[in-house]
């Protein structure tokens, strides 16, 4: 259901009207749409765990692989990168992933508090890449085009620099993450590098 209406059409009457039931009923369940949210969030945790493998053991590429593997199943869900943020886990599929990534980060010489640091920034790059992507299109779950950049290089057309800046960042989007994700990664290396140098 969530692939058809997105975020903001997914309403627990519209889950009970979908179900075919009283909306007090999803209520005995979720006490509200926030508590939906973070079983569907862990629902997709636990889809994603699923299919880990060992991490590589290069700290930088575990990352890499993490992060990518994120990204590629945020966008198996229309909103899906929304739907993950600022949830709450509603059990701990989530740690054994966790735990993996910290051990490859603190076995490269990373303390647990910079591992953890250095896994939350690559995972917050992650969910804002993955939620601008979403909203600007194009969407593979909807079929809908991406943003019209045509139009908004007319509008813009005193400023060439944001021109040129839409036309880079509206495209391409396996590139551009792809390229933001290896400049987070080697600021961390440079950031962990300079602390134990």
């Amino acid at each position: 259901m969530l692939n058809e209406v997105g975020l903001e059409g997914l309403t627990l009457r519209a889950i009970a009207k979908e179900l075919d039931v009283k909306a007090p009923a999803l209520y005995w369940h979720f006490k509200d749409k926030q508590a939906l949210l973070d079983e569907m969030a862990t629902e997709m945790l636990r889809r994603m765990a699923a299919e880990l493998t060992h991490p590589p053991e290069d700290w930088r590429e575990s990352l890499a692989v993490s992060m990518r593997g994120l990204r590629e199943h945020l966008l198996r869900y229309r909103d899906g990168a929304k739907v993950f943020s600022g949830t709450h886990f509603t059990d701990t599929s989530y740690a054994a992933p966790m735990e993996a990534q910290m051990r490859v980060l603190t076995e490269a010489g990373f303390t647990p508090a910079e591992a953890a640091r250095a896994r939350l920034t690559a995972y917050s790059y992650t969910i804002g890449y993955v939620i601008e992507e979403q909203v600007m299109g194009p969407d593979p779950v909807r079929g809908a085009e991406g943003y019209d950049l045509a139009a908004r290089a007319e509008r813009l057309a005193e400023y060439p620099l944001a021109v040129a800046a839409g036309w880079e960042v509206f495209q391409d989007h396996d590139r551009g993450f792809e390229e933001g994700l290896a400049t987070i990664i080697a600021g961390i290396d440079v950031t962990m590098r300079g602390k134990h140098a």
